[in-house]
């Protein structure tokens, strides 16, 4: 079962969130961070993922700081148009977002949260600057470099392409040289290689980073 909920965050923001039911008790809860396409069918296809996997998941809509309902596609004017909008959104607002979501699955146990392409470095800054998270798993986040020097207050498993045209292999080696205790795989393909609305979909890639994901959650959150 899947709601459309309206979330306040700290600042007094109002804000949509995608939230996905499992059946039965949840195992705990899981904030899907959102790409720079908004919460479209993949991302809420995403959410309700993790609900069949047992989690009470919530997909905050992150651009409604600059217009409510945008949902996105993947053509290269969709790209251009994602940009120009997520420069329009700060990090900081947007940890207020997911702190607020977090807030709503916290009656479901733990709570974890992924995120995917800037989903994928608001996961890290979720993991460095937010508390209350047991885990965080990160999807291909091209700003993660430029914030490698932050300390994660919980366990993080990050997934990169070694094809992505947007994160160079140096940036991923960044990465483990400033984190070498933490497992950073990487994957024969680009970016967006979980998404199968993408041209870049990679189904075998997509397939061990979502085990690896779950077994992680499920060691973290159990």
């Amino acid at each position: 079962m899947a709601d459309t909920l309206t979330l306040t965050a700290e600042d007094g923001h109002k804000f949509a969130a995608y939230l996905a039911q499992p059946e039965g008790r949840p195992k705990g809860g899981v904030v899907v961070i959102q790409e720079i396409f908004g919460v479209n069918s993949h991302i809420r296809a995403v959410a309700d993922d993790y609900a069949g996997q047992g989690y009470l998941a919530i997909a905050p809509a992150l651009f409604d700081r600059v217009k409510p309902g945008i949902e996105l596609g993947y053509s290269e004017d969709d790209i251009t148009e994602g940009r120009e909008i997520r420069g329009r959104v700060s990090n900081e607002d947007a940890l207020l977002d997911i702190r607020a979501a977090a807030e709503t699955v916290k009656s479901a146990g733990r709570i974890a949260a992924v995120g995917y392409c800037w989903g994928g470095t608001l996961a890290w800054l979720t993991a460095t600057r937010l508390d209350g998270f047991a885990a965080v798993a990160s999807y291909y986040g091209g700003g993660i470099g430029s914030f490698a020097a932050e300390q994660p207050h919980c366990p993080v498993i990050l997934h990169f392409g070694e094809n992505d045209h947007a994160i160079p292999m140096t940036e991923v080696d960044a990465v483990r040289k400033a984190h070498p205790e933490l497992p950073v795989h990487v994957y024969p393909a680009g970016h967006g290689f979980n998404c199968d609305h993408r041209g870049s979909f990679e189904p075998k890639s997509a397939e061990i980073a979502r085990e690896r994901t779950l077994a992680f959650f499920a060691k973290s959150l159990g």
